[in-house]
């Protein structure tokens, strides 16, 4: 008898129901999450924080648009936006429309690569190759050749007209209830935007509160705004690792953070001082990679309390 070699059919069934569960289903579960996080001085707040971060908006995404208009019903006290807009470079519309009931809140941004350039069908297995090799982005690779130029101005354009912060390597200052908050951001570290030294030198001490803002969490700008004293760091990029494995959690996270901060709260040390460090899984995904398991898209409203409020 000829010996016969192949998948089982019950595995070959359970992965092509994982391909359709998270295709199908878990990329459209939109969730919020909820965080309390002791940064505020002592006997300030509570302030409340929507943090939005990679929409990778295409055209025709309407249940996204939908859902991101429906956080606007939280009412926060602003809005920081963690930048990776667009997987589509026509997609600005959508992306201001359905942002259009939060920008009528105070706000702040900064970019991400995909807001810059359009994305490019690639190999997942490259991210797993980058994380052996350390390299990640512009950071230890060659530069894109041929890559597609999103209308990234237009994007700025519209979230300047609403008033939000522009956050480019540069501080800026929202206020809310009385409340004024200092904010410090940088462009993308992932593809070496990132000039910390134009923003270097920590909190200012003149406003009620400070933090800081970037896309990528790369250990370089968590090491700086930590050393420099920045109580909180908002950051994007990583998707959640975005295909998890079920009791076990991310395998990559698209720049040199550890797997075990590729989202949610978590703190990081530099210099003798501790921040808080909050990573958004983002609600969206790379347009040729439409696809999400273990880690649902979400977006974060976070409660800032005061530190002796534990």
């Amino acid at each position: 008898m000829r010996a016969r070699y192949g998948v089982p059919l019950g595995i070959v069934a359970a992965g092509a129901a994982g391909i359709v569960y998270s295709a199908a289903f878990e990329v459209r579960s939109f969730r919020l999450r909820r965080v309390t996080v002791p940064v505020l001085p002592p006997g300030m707040g509570p302030l409340r924080v929507l943090q939005v971060s990679d929409i990778h908006m295409v055209g025709g995404q309407r249940k996204k648009q939908r859902w991101l208009r429906s956080l606007a019903g939280l009412r926060p006290d602003f809005v920081i936006n963690t930048g990776d807009n667009l997987s589509d470079p026509e997609g600005v519309p959508e992306v201001l429309d359905a942002l259009g009931p939060l920008m009528e809140f105070p706000g702040a941004y900064v970019f991400g690569s995909n807001d810059y350039y359009g994305p490019k069908l690639r190999n997942p297995a490259r991210y797993l190759l980058e994380k052996t090799s350390g390299k990640h982005g512009l950071n230890g690779n060659a530069p894109a050749v041929g890559a597609i130029h999103n209308p990234w101005e237009d994007l700025r354009d519209g979230f300047d007209a609403a008033g939000w912060q522009n956050l480019t390597n540069t501080r800026g200052v929202l206020k809310t209830e009385g409340v004024s908050i200092e904010l410090t951001g940088l462009d993308d570290p992932h593809i070496k935007r990132d000039r910390y030294e134009r923003v270097a030198g920590g909190p200012s001490g003149t406003y009620d509160f400070s933090m800081a803002v970037v896309h990528a969490p790369y250990l370089r700008v968590l090491d700086s705004f930590t050393a420099d004293g920045y109580p909180l760091i908002l950051a994007g990029h990583t998707h959640g690792g975005q295909l998890c494995v079920p009791f076990y959690g991310a395998l990559v996270t698209n720049c040199d953070l550890d797997t075990d901060r590729v989202k949610g709260l978590s703190t990081h040390t530099a210099a003798d001082h501790t921040s808080y460090l909050h990573v958004s899984a983002g609600c969206g995904t790379n347009r040729y990679t439409p696809v999400r398991f273990a880690c649902p898209p979400e977006a974060t409203l976070l409660t800032l309390v005061g530190r002796e409020e534990r």
